[in-house]
C-alpha cells in the first residue's frame, strides 16, 4: 500500500534520549485525556523510572493510560515497572509474553518493535528510541545515536488509529484480568504547520511490505544522494540491487552502519554484504564513537524517514514496525546535517582494500553468520514474504 501523505503538520526532529525523554515527559505531564505508549524495550533504569513516574502521575489524575511492551524485549516488565503502573491505575499489556528465551520456536520473532506514544490526540512521538538509558555503556565517548519525531497536526489521526487498533486487537490475549478498551479516536487534528508527512506501518496482514516498498520507491527515484543510517542492515537482494543501481546512475549512496559489536550474529552477517555493495559503488561507513541505533534515511534533500524499522528480515518480514516519511526540504536538511556530523566525527569508511586484507577466518565468520541469520528467519517463519538474501 502506497503511503498516504497529510499536509499541515509540525514535525520536530529529536536526536537521542537527550532530546527525546525531556520532550516526552513534558508532554505526559500535560496529558488530560488519554495516553497510549508502545515500546520494544522498557528498561528498569533511571530513564524507565522517570517515564514510569510521569505515566503514573497521569493515571493518578484521571488520564486513561495504556502501555504495551514486547514480551521478548522487556522480560520481567510486569513484575517491576509494570506493576507500579498498574498500581497507579494504568492499563498494561505484554505483546507475546516470552516463555523460553533460548528456544527458537516458529513465529517467536514476530515482535512488537515499533516505538510510539500518542497523547490526547494532540501530539505523538514516533521513532527508534526505546525506553532505556542512552548512556548504558558509559565507557563510550558518546550516547547511543538514535532519532525520534514529535508529530503535531493531521498526521496524528493515522498514528492514533494504529495505536488504538493494536490495543483492541491484543486485549483478548490477556486472560488474567480485565483490560479496558480505549476511547474512540478524537476528531482529525487541525493543520498546525506546513510539513507533508505519511505514517507507514508493517504488520502481517495488509501492510506486510509497506515500509520496504516506500524505501524502494524513493531509492529508485533518487537523482542526487541517498544517505541511509541503520543499526541492523541485512537487506534482501532487491534492496541491495536498488542501491547499487542508484550508484550506477551517478547517485551518491552512503550507508552508515553500526561499527561496534552489539549483537555478534547480526554484526558479522552484515559484513558479509560489504564486498558486493562497495564494488557496486555504495559508500559504507561504520559509526564507532558509540552504539548506533538509528533507522533513518534522507534522499535528494527532500524525502526523509525516521522510524523503528531496520533494513533486515526481522523488521521487514516479521516485526510490527512504524515509520514516518517526511517530504520537506527543511526537515530533510536537519536530518542530513545530523547524519553528516555522525559520518565526519568518528565514522570509518570501509574501502575495497580493507576488505581484501581481511583474513580467511574473518570472511568465513561473516558468511557463517549470514547463513545463520537466514536459517533463523526460515525457522521462525516469515509469512510476510520470502527473504531473498
Amino acid at each position: 500500500m502506497k503511503p498516504v501523505f497529510h499536509g499541515g503538520n509540525r514535525i520536530t526532529l529529536l536526536q537521542s534520549g537527550a532530546d527525546y525523554f525531556p520532550a516526552l515527559i513534558a508532554a505526559l505531564d500535560t496529558a488530560h485525556s488519554d495516553v497510549h505508549l508502545e515500546s520494544y524495550i522498557y528498561a528498569d533504569d533511571a530513564t524507565g523510572r522517570a517515564v514510569t513516574e510521569a505515566l503514573a502521575r497521569a493515571a493518578q489524575r484521571g488520564v486513561s493510560v495504556h502501555v504495551m511492551v514486547d514480551g521478548f524485549g522487556s522480560p520481567g516488565f510486569l513484575a517491576t515497572l509494570g506493576y507500579e503502573l498498574i498500581a497507579a491505575g494504568a492499563q498494561v499489556m505484554i505483546y507475546r509474553p516470552e516463555v523460553a528465551r533460548m528456544r527458537l520456536r516458529r513465529h517467536r520473532l514476530r515482535r512488537l518493535h515499533r516505538k510510539l506514544v500518542v497523547i490526547d490526540g494532540r501530539i505523538a512521538f514516533v521513532g527508534g528510541i526505546n525506553i532505556i538509558d542512552d548512556d548504558a555503556s558509559q565507557a563510550l565517548a558518546a550516547p547511543r545515536l538514535d532519532y525520534a519525531l514529535a508529530v503535531e497536526g493531521p498526521l496524528l489521526a493515522p498514528v492514533h488509529r494504529a495505536a488504538f487498533h493494536l490495543w483492541r486487537l491484543m486485549r483478548w490475549a490477556n486472560f488474567r484480568r480485565r483490560i479496558s478498551v480505549p476511547a474512540a479516536p478524537p476528531p482529525a487534528p487541525q493543520r498546525i504547520g506546513a510539513v507533508s508527512a505519511a505514517f507507514v506501518v508493517r504488520d502481517n496482514l495488509r501492510h506486510r511490505r509497506d515500509i520496504e516498498e516506500a524505501y524502494l520507491d524513493a531509492i529508485e527515484a533518487a537523482r542526487d544522494e541517498i544517505v541511509l543510517a541503520n543499526a541492523y542492515f541485512l537487506p534482501g537482494r532487491r534492496f541491495r540491487h536498488a542501491l547499487i543501481e542508484a550508484a550506477g546512475r551517478g547517485v551518491r549512496v552512503i550507508v552508515l552502519l553500526q561499527g561496534r559489536v552489539e549483537y555478534v550474529l547480526q554484526h558479522y552477517a552484515t559484513q558479509a554484504l560489504y564486498g558486493s555493495l562497495v564494488a557496486g559503488g555504495v559508500g559504507i561507513f561504520e559509526y564507532r564513537p558509540s552504539f548506533l541505533h538509528a533507522k533513518v534515511a534522507v534522499i535528494d534533500g527532500q524525502w526523509a524517514t525516521v522510524g523503528s524499522s531496520n533494513i533486515d528480515p526481522f523488521s521487514l518480514l516479521m516485526a510490527r514496525e512504524a515509520n514516518v516519511i517526511v517530504r520537506d526540504a527543511g526537515f530533510a536538511g536537519l536530518l542530513r546535517e545530523s547524519l553528516g556530523r555522525a559520518i565526519d566525527d568518528g565514522s570509518v569508511e570501509i574501502r575495497a582494500d580493507d576488505l581484501r586484507k581481511r583474513s580467511l577466518l574473518t570472511r568465513a565468520a561473516c558468511w557463517l553468520a549470514y547463513a545463520a541469520v537466514r536459517l533463523a528467519v526460515g525457522i521462525a517463519g516469515s509469512r510476510g514474504g520470502e527473504y531473498r538474501g
